[in-house]
């Protein structure tokens, strides 16, 4: 009876997951739909009419077109080779570009996403997802609420508000001020955080969900 009881559990994680390929379903269709970019008909298709004529419609904001419409003209461009990438990107100047990008998104990937994805552990060692109910279907369902409350509280304090102080300000700070000011902060966070795990946890659980939060905003 216990398995057939919270086996339904399993039916909400997969009505879960399904429901997140609406919203790819839904942009997939509209990438496929939409017209391609000048860019993509020069450098792809290599119809140099059409691309001029796309650009030309697009400046006017007008639906006409062009008198050169029809067949195309298909002009031999080069594509882009390894050796092209290599020999940019061999060079320091721009290499380095590359690499410290990469490298820090890389860094922040393992740090963010590792939190993320393991945000029911951190609930339940502050204490939020454990439950102590005799029933143990009743415990399982609590617990499975708690976290999905938690994550909730979670997005809303932290990851949302984040997000719009970042769009509200990218333009006036700058992406590079943001960018260093961000990898700074949560530099200092994970370092105290993961050097007081147990302290903090033990001792102030306020405090661990503050900083937390934060690790959310930033």
């Amino acid at each position: 009876a216990i398995i057939a009881d919270v086996s339904a559990v399993d039916y909400c994680w997969r009505i879960v997951l399904g429901c997140g390929a609406i919203p790819g379903i839904a942009a997939l269709y509209f990438r496929l739909t939409i017209p391609e970019t000048p860019r993509y008909t020069m450098d792809v298709e290599h119809d140099v009419n059409k691309a001029t004529s796309d650009v030309a419609n697009y400046l006017q904001k007008t639906d006409t077109t062009d008198e050169n419409d029809g067949p195309g003209n298909h002009v031999g461009v080069p594509k882009a080779s390894w050796s092209d990438f290599t020999s940019y990107f061999g060079k320091w100047k721009n290499g380095k570009v590359l690499l410290g990008t990469s490298m820090s998104w890389f860094a922040l990937d393992i740090a963010f996403y590792g939190i993320g994805l393991n945000n029911g552990i951190i609930l339940s060692a502050i204490g939020y997802a454990d439950t102590h109910d005799a029933d143990f279907n009743l415990r399982a369902y609590n617990s499975l609420k708690n976290m999905a409350l938690g994550n909730i509280i979670i997005t809303i304090m932290g990851t949302v508000p984040g997000y719009w102080v970042t769009v509200a300000f990218v333009d006036k700070w700058g992406r590079k001020p943001i960018q260093i000011m961000g990898f700074a902060v949560l530099t200092v966070l994970f370092i105290v955080m993961g050097a007081a795990f147990n302290p903090l946890k033990e001792h102030s659980i306020p405090a661990f969900i503050v900083l937390f939060t934060l690790l959310q905003v930033i």
